[in-house]
């Protein structure tokens, strides 16, 4: 299940990408004049980051959710922002001094060809960047959810098996699309909840792979799996530490 729309994007994902994006963002060194380009940008999280690094006019953005498209461009009137997927990107060769894409390899239908694609419209000798959530360690925004989902249900499969979200991953994708010197790393965030509800609220709005899960559930079974993830958290107000990989190549001069 995709995200209804940029709000509800913001309230589930949205509060963990957004303290993400200018990490993400410093792993490329900013130059006056390089164009970039932001694969699956969403409403925009990374986007904007860019357009205040490299300015609207070298910043390109590109979704395939029309929903995201539109919010995008009404965030950032300045930037290209153009519908199409990573697969099959709508730039000619060699188009940008770098390429981004912030949670979205394991999003890709073909992630190979998206990373072959990120590379193919990156100049030689620029970089592309990528990161996802550590969800095979354990240790992303939705660990704890699919913990406990898993404990209720055995057939729960979560997505730790997803495309560049264990180690290694992300930089064998970027290997085997042509890059060149690649990097892998990792990025955490922290992020603050005044309580278990302000916490759990984003659950009730179906979205991502976690609504599709829940989609499935009784009342009684969503229920019970609310209440397990509050015996795990404190109630009271806590802290959530969240990490992804990274990996950035260069795409060769020759």
């Amino acid at each position: 299940m995709a995200f209804g729309d940029a709000g509800s994007y913001a309230r589930f994902m949205g509060r963990f990408s957004e303290p993400l994006a200018p990490l993400f963002a410093d792993l490329v060194e900013a130059r006056p004049g390089d164009d970039v380009l932001d694969v699956g940008c969403g409403p925009g999280v990374l986007t904007e980051v860019l357009v205040q690094r490299f300015g609207a006019g070298h910043v390109d953005a590109v979704d395939p959710a029309p929903g995201f498209v539109e919010a995008a461009r009404q965030r950032l009137p300045g930037v290209d922002v153009r519908q199409g997927t990573a697969e099959d990107l709508p730039y000619p060769d060699d188009r940008f001094d770098a390429t981004f894409a912030q949670l979205v390899v394991h999003f890709m239908k073909d992630p190979a060809q998206g990373l072959a694609e990120m590379t193919r419209v990156t100049r030689p000798g620029g970089t592309v960047a990528t990161c996802v959530w550590d969800h095979g360690g354990f240790r992303g925004p939705l660990t704890l959810f699919w913990q406990v989902a898993a404990d209720l249900d055995p057939t729960a499969k979560s997505e730790s098996f997803s495309a560049g979200s264990r180690e290694g991953d992300l930089e064998r994708l970027s290997a085997d699309a042509g890059l060149v010197d690649v990097e892998g790393g990792e990025l955490a965030v922290t992020v603050a909840f005044s309580s278990f509800e302000e916490w759990w609220a984003p659950y009730e709005e179906p979205a991502g792979s976690a609504g599709d899960y829940l989609a499935t559930r009784t009342p009684d079974q969503v229920s019970a799996l609310r209440d397990e993830c509050r015996r795990r958290l404190a109630d009271d107000g806590f802290e959530q530490t969240v990490w992804t990989w990274t990996a950035t190549g260069r795409k060769p001069t020759s």
